[in-house]
């Protein structure tokens, strides 16, 4: 649709009966899809993505942290809960600002299904591992280099091919999950919040004693950079990254080649309708005059 230039003469109304043609506020393509080019807002996601993702590092690596600067403070129970409870929270809170993604490889399973730009991918990518290192900074700071920062590691018995394997199938299950839950084949809106934490912690409960359950290359950098020990990342870089590659075509199978508009308003935040609120003008000659109605 970008660069098209067909007219559209649709009109509708404002709240004063006024006509008002679409063509005005869809400026040949919907307002929202400029407004998500606008770089003068990509600001404002881009610290909700650091934020959320220093945030989901403190649920992710916290626990192990508090737990060894005070041993027994933490079980690990409620270490495996946290991190799904703290996403939920961030996908409520956040989701319509920046579509919440938190992990790079959301980011790019959302462009392989093209409902997300790839062109904005590397700065979220960037602002996700600036916040997961950013809040390994302050547990190192508050507690010293306690518990490996919360490290995601493979288990004693478990060699890195195997942890890999594992993170690329619950990698699988959680990019599907988001994708499925972002579609408009679903209708859950918000309710994908629940999914999305729910099938976090389940993983967790599982995976975490072989892999940490990491599922996300931010959430292992984090630890990594402040430490400076990467032995095992590229098990948490390509594992989740393979889990979410085939995430995107079981989505191509199951739901066609991708593009849905509500996934992409899902994975870019909800601003269409503000934006569309914002550009229809008032009355002429009144304060309300290019203001939403």
């Amino acid at each position: 649709m970008t660069g098209s230039t067909r007219s559209v003469h649709i009109t509708e109304t404002t709240s004063d009966g006024r006509p008002v043609s679409l063509r005005a506020l869809l400026a040949f393509e919907p307002p929202w899809v400029a407004e998500f080019d606008n770089l003068s807002h990509e600001w404002r996601r881009l610290v909700c993505e650091l934020f959320g993702t220093m945030f989901l590092v403190f649920a992710g690596a916290g626990p192990a942290v508090v737990d060894a600067f005070d041993p027994g403070s933490v079980p690990h129970a409620l270490a495996v809960v946290s991190p799904g409870l703290m996403v939920m929270g961030i996908i409520l809170s956040l989701g319509a600002i920046s579509g919440a993604h938190l992990n790079p490889v959301v980011s790019v399973a959302f462009a392989l299904r093209k409902e997300f730009p790839w062109r904005r991918v590397p700065g979220y990518v960037v602002a996700q591992l600036a916040g997961a290192t950013i809040g390994c900074l302050v547990l190192r700071g508050l507690f010293g280099r306690l518990a490996l920062l919360g490290a995601t590691l493979p288990g004693p018995r478990v060699s890195d091919p195997k942890a890999f394997v594992l993170e690329a199938i619950l990698t699988l299950g959680l990019v599907s999950v988001i994708l499925g839950t972002a579609s408009g084949a679903q209708q859950v809106g918000p309710l994908s919040a629940l999914a999305v934490g729910g099938y976090i912690t389940v993983a967790g409960i599982w995976g975490s004693p072989i892999t940490g359950a990491s599922m996300n290359p931010a959430r292992s950098f984090g630890p990594d950079a402040v430490l400076g020990i990467f032995d095992h990342y590229w098990v948490y870089l390509l594992g989740p990254l393979v889990g979410a590659a085939a995430a995107a075509a079981l989505a191509f199978i199951l739901r066609g080649p991708g593009g849905d508009p509500k996934a992409a308003v899902a994975a870019q935040g909800s601003l269409e309708e503000f934006v569309i609120r914002l550009r229809r003008p008032g009355p002429p000659g009144t304060e309300e005059e290019g203001k939403a109605p």
